[in-house]
């Protein structure tokens, strides 16, 4: 069974008791790995341990956070509302929110919360490796045309090998910096791109860089 990690932001400390008793009778489904009351420390809690889901419990007074969420460099996490009122849940789907649990919170409402979230990273997953399976096409057919097909977090890109000057590792992702300043930031992790890089140009320095011996613009 997948174990899905969460961070809570909460205002009221009953939410994250109720959580965390949850996860203690559940722990095989769910991990708390962060909770805090504070909107900008959550955002760096994101950041840093990249979740799976956040639980929120936190009246909004503007767009602020969620206009932070969409700057990530990541895919952002599943959201999960939680709330006293009913009328936020218009607010909650309109930042495409999984679910939305109206308090008093109840173990049933959780539980189809959780399934909800796994049940979309699935769905994702599937998207992902038959999009990963077209990459392998797509790269098997250019090989000898000098272009990597990069799976971006959102399309597809045919990048010439030329133009790349480095491969950073960004945990389970990829940046690409190529000529020009320009980043692209690939939803697969750098040893699966080392097997794909021209080896004649391509060097990997480190367990998270890759290098293009042959660029002039590398620093």
């Amino acid at each position: 069974m997948v174990q899905i990690n969460s961070i809570i932001i909460n205002e009221n400390k009953d939410t994250l008791v109720f959580l965390e008793k949850f996860v203690e009778e559940n722990f095989m489904i769910m991990k708390i790995i962060g909770s805090t009351s504070l909107l900008n420390e959550g955002i760096n809690m994101i950041k840093l341990k990249r979740p799976d889901v956040i639980f929120l419990d936190i009246p909004f007074k503007n767009n602020s956070f969620f206009e932070m969420l969409d700057q990530l460099d990541f895919k952002i996490p599943k959201i999960v509302f939680i709330s006293d009122y009913e009328h936020d849940a218009v607010k909650a789907f309109r930042y495409n929110a999984v679910d939305f649990i109206l308090k008093p919170i109840e173990f049933n409402n959780v539980i189809i919360a959780i399934y909800k979230v796994i049940k979309s990273i699935q769905m994702e997953q599937s998207y992902q490796d038959q999009k990963i399976n077209n990459i392998n096409i797509l790269n098997t057919q250019n090989q000898s045309n000098d272009y990597v097909a990069v799976a971006s977090l959102d399309k597809i890109e045919l990048i010439p090998m030329a133009e790349i000057i480095f491969c950073k590792a960004e945990g389970k992702y990829t940046s690409f910096h190529i000529i020009g300043e320009k980043k692209i930031m690939s939803s697969r992790n750098l040893g699966e791109y080392s097997s794909i890089l021209d080896p004649n140009y391509f060097f990997r320095i480190h367990h998270s860089y890759i290098i293009n011996c042959n660029s002039y613009d590398f620093v």
